[in-house]
């Protein structure tokens, strides 16, 4: 459903400096010495990677953030490790005024009398710091630097945060987000993610707050002024983007796991009782992540906290992890099933984080997959373990199914991609990273079997905890292969030589690096074309496109080149063993017999391909469903409607076939696969609704709701049944009160007539409170009695469900409204633009969150995902032609593009085979 109906585009140009992209070097260069007094010092260092020669052995790191004034002071002494004669130290720092820098020997003796030289490279967020004296090869020294800056409006660096009481006063919380290349705007340091270090944080603040970071501490002074200072434990080697530390008045529950890990839960303070079940949670999770992977949890404790201001969904610093409100906090009277699922999900991925990205951490953010993929897959693992009755399982399938959607865009890009200055870091937080990472993984897991992938990826965190890995790491480690060195120590691995010799599967050895090379070197995704020919079953592999044509004269071009290793797995009519077949050629064959009748590819999407059944295969499949669905798994079945409508977008299939399929769910019980289907014909039916086409909007309305009338009707307005009855009528009575069903209206708007006269005593069911929201809000009384009871609620799950609603609303004024409210940030949170998926001022909302974040590609993406017509695409061109400037790195704007384009190719192929099809079914049902 739209929860927009509005795009205004504004054209105002905005001058910002673009991040310089400069070649990279892991060469140790030294820079070049001045070439005469300190006036006459040049900066000394001209790429975007920092020199290797310095390393950073350990922070201590003082603080001082005043949350009145809010801004903060701070010094940090750097313990450095000299591996060339240099006289010039170079770091990251960003929006800091340095008042003083100084270096000193290992015996604490000053290098100079005099406050040193410090030139600044805004372009490439350095410092460089020159020493008259020259640091010695082989040397450690201490870099001392006092500094201090504003609080940050934004939401990374060290930044501002509040939140409301229920008596209306706003109070100001301090916190942190540096991933990914923040934390210069806190502290100066090498930000590197292969730099890393310890770090010994002191915080001072006033008594009527708390400080946390990552590790506990160990002690608190009363200084001068009235003021506390929280000196921390030293921490564990780490890298920069992982240090936080938060100074607010919150509350907190307290729990142990069974190893002894303390386990705390802060939230400001009239949220405490929203608290306890992310508490279970995180017991439950870190018990689970430190069997599975059979290394110990390393810290004493972990914190979870509720930021109020948060762009992100959470942020996984080593033992101080942070939460948008909404990810954390859950309350039993306003929370659906859904929200729960989220909250647990969240924590299972930032808790995985503590070994995959916090112990073992990707060498550079080209390969961030290594940190997110896993996250995203674990949390997967995870959820299914610990909370069965969530069914999260189901999920998976969901998260492959957008990695494909955007990995079937020629704008996609590999797993494993370059990226060099802050911007291009940013975009790798992507669903490519996220999401095609995790399906990878799973294909891989299933490949491999779990005993073999789990063990192995104990193997890998093991061999490198404290330090950095590479893609080709996890590969030999997976593969058991090692260095000679290891080999000869005794270490349980193969020498490299025999890495071929490692997994037998089907009659031959398997090289792991080729095989998964093809899916994290290149981008894009495979379409598997099968085809019955005698008692054989040929495939061809081609690459998946659906913004070409195979008529398009670029369709060729567009296929040179790509190649995978495709696990292929299959079943048919005759057994229920699943098949298996490696596929590393353009076409390939296997003998099946001739007594199959039919033949289901890719058994219950375990590998990352699109199958495509030509001569009639599809005819074939539907036969089977229509016939008796239950043959195939619920897996099996939603592949298919998933793969079928795909395959149309595509153009290999035509539109009737795929709905042909679609109809058999009138048989169907299983939830996933219905509401996959259901979800297809919505979609459909906003994107006819978007152009207005009323005649045709009907039809398709009418249809779905004949269709799925039954089901619909089954439907109790409560939260009874189990988890996925209860996602299932959250869908189900959303989609029939989108397609203005009267029963549904109906009921809604008595639902929300009891709520408003209640006085906010009575508690809506939880699954169907947004519907009931969203219908209350088309006319102005129900719209601003929502909006009021946005500004008052203490429960972000309820807040979030009336924000859908009042943006559903159709009246422009109102939605402006929420956009400047959104922009200010004080009623509306910031981090809420992107759910508007409003495009007006974008200097303005630049200016607030940072190019190349989820926000800004949310709103890019999000807002043009459904447009569907040549004007549109002129529009959508002519705004990015006003803001190419700052545009120019940005993916997301190419990703945008083909959105569309994909969209009126769809439109153009389709409305008419559409109507065709719905009066075809009229006619039928006469």
């Amino acid at each position: 459903m739209d929860l927009v109906k509005l795009f205004v585009i504004s054209v105002l140009h905005v001058c910002l400096v673009g991040c310089q992209s400069t070649q990279s070097s892991q060469q140790a260069s030294r820079p070049h010495p001045p070439s005469g007094g300190s006036s006459n010092l040049s900066f000394p260092w001209s790429r975007l990677r920092l020199p290797r020669y310095i390393i950073p052995i350990h922070y201590h790191l003082l603080l001082h953030p005043n949350l009145t004034s809010l801004s903060f002071t701070g010094s940090v002494q750097i313990q450095i490790d000299v591996q060339n004669n240099t006289n010039w130290v170079v770091l990251h720092s960003k929006g800091l005024q340095i008042s003083k820098a100084t270096i000193l020997d290992q015996n604490f003796e000053h290098l100079s009398d005099q406050v040193l030289p410090v030139l600044h490279n805004p372009s490439h967020e350095q410092v460089g710091i020159f020493s008259p004296r020259v640091l010695s090869s082989g040397q450690k020294y201490f870099l001392y630097i006092e500094f201090g800056a504003e609080l940050s409006e934004k939401f990374f660096g060290f930044y501002k945060s509040t939140y409301k009481t229920s008596t209306g006063e706003t109070r100001v919380l301090a916190s942190t987000h540096f991933e990914p290349t923040s934390a210069r705007l806190a502290f100066p340091c090498f930000d590197e993610p292969s730099f890393k270090a310890n770090f010994s944080v002191r915080i001072r603040r006033s008594p009527e707050f708390i400080s946390l970071s990552n590790m506990p501490i160990v002690k608190t002074l009363e200084i001068s002024g009235g003021l506390l200072e929280d000196r921390f434990v030293p921490s564990v080697k780490m890298s920069t983007y992982l240090v936080a530390f938060v100074i607010c008045d919150f509350k907190s529950v307290t729990a142990t796991t069974s190893s002894g890990i303390q386990v705390s839960i802060y939230a400001a303070p009239e949220k405490w009782q929203q608290t306890h079940y992310a508490l279970k949670v995180a017991v439950k999770m870190l018990d689970f992540f430190e069997e599975y992977f059979n290394i110990r949890y390393p810290l004493p404790k972990q914190d979870l906290i509720a930021i109020p201001d948060f762009q992100a969904g959470a942020m996984e610093n080593w033992g101080l992890t942070t939460y948008r409100e909404t990810s954390l906090l859950f309350d039993p009277l306003t929370s659906s099933v859904s929200d729960k699922l989220w909250v647990t999900m969240v924590i299972g991925h930032e808790l995985a984080h503590q070994w995959f990205g916090n112990l073992v951490t990707m060498e550079w953010w080209n390969d961030i997959w290594l940190n997110e993929g896993f996250a995203r897959y674990m949390e997967y693992i995870a959820v299914e373990a610990t909370y069965p009755e969530l069914k999260v399982e189901e999920y998976l399938l969901h998260t492959c199914f957008a990695a494909v959607g955007l990995d079937s865009l020629n704008s996609s890009r590999p797993i494993s991609s370059t990226a060099e200055n802050p911007t291009q870091i940013k975009e790798m937080f992507d669903t490519v990273s996220y999401d095609k990472g995790a399906c990878v993984l799973h294909m891989l897991r299933y490949f491999l079997t779990d005993t073999v992938f789990q063990s192995g990826i104990v193997r890998y965190l093991r061999k490198y905890s404290y330090r950095n890995a590479h893609n080709q790491d996890l590969w030999d480690t997976l593969a058991n292969t090692c260095s000679e060195e290891d080999f000869i120590s005794g270490k349980h691995c193969y020498i490299s030589s025999q890495a071929s010799k490692n997994y037998l599967f089907v009659g031959e050895h398997l090289n792991l690096t080729a095989m998964m090379s093809t899916w994290t070197l290149q981008k894009g995704i495979p379409l598997i074309t099968v085809t019955r020919k005698g008692s054989k079953l040929m495939f061809r592999q081609d690459r998946f496109l659906r913004t070409v044509l195979p008529t398009d004269p670029l369709w060729y071009s567009l296929q040179q080149g790509f190649l995978w290793h495709i696990p292929l797995t299959y079943k048919t009519d005759v057994s229920n063993a699943v098949h298996r077949h490696l596929m590393t050629k353009k076409t390939d064959s296997v003998h099946i017999g001739d007594d199959i009748s039919w033949v289901k590819v890719n058994t219950d999407m375990t590998g990352y391909y699109v199958v495509h059944y030509e001569d009639g295969g599809w005819d074939e499949i539907t036969k089977v469903l229509r016939e008796n669905h239950t043959a195939l798994s619920y897996k099996d079945r939603t592949h298919l409607i998933h793969n079928a409508v795909q395959l149309v977008t595509a153009g290999h299939l035509p539109l009737n076939k795929a709905l042909d399929l679609i109809g058999y769910l009138q048989m169907e019980t299983h939830t996933v696969p219905l509401l996959q289907g259901l979800g297809y014909l919505e979609a459909f039916y906003s994107m006819i609704e978007r152009r207005n086409d009323h005649n045709l909007m009907h039809n398709l309305g009418r249809h779905i709701l004949g269709f799925f009338r039954g089901i619909i009707d089954q439907q109790t307005w409560s939260d009874s049944g189990s988890v996925l009855e209860r996602r299932f009528r959250s869908e189900v009575l959303s989609l029939a009160c989108h397609l203005n069903d009267q029963p549904c209206l109906e009921q809604a708007k008595q639902s929300f007539k009891n709520w408003l006269q209640s006085n906010g005593t009575l508690n809506l069911p939880t699954d169907v409170a947004e519907t009931v929201f969203s219908v209350g809000a088309q006319d102005e009384h129900g719209w601003n009695s929502l909006f009021y009871t946005y500004t008052t609620s203490l429960s972000e799950a309820q807040k979030h469900k009336i924000m859908s609603a009042l943006a559903s609303t159709k009246d422009t004024n109102k939605l402006h409204r929420l956009l400047e409210l959104g922009l200010e940030g004080k009623v509306i949170k910031s981090q809420e633009m992107s759910a508007l998926v409003l495009k007006v001022n974008w200097n303005r909302l630049v200016q607030k969150f940072q190019l190349g974040s989820s926000c800004i590609r949310n709103i890019l993406i999000g807002t043009t995902g459904h447009f569907t017509t040549p004007e549109e695409l002129t529009d959508v061109n002519l705004f990015f032609e006003s803001i190419k400037e700052q545009i120019s790195e940005l993916r997301a704007v190419q990703i945008a593009l083909d959105n569309v384009q994909k969209n009126i190719r769809w439109m153009q192929r389709n409305l008419e085979p559409l109507q065709n099809w719905l009066n075809e079914q009229m006619k039928t049902a006469q």
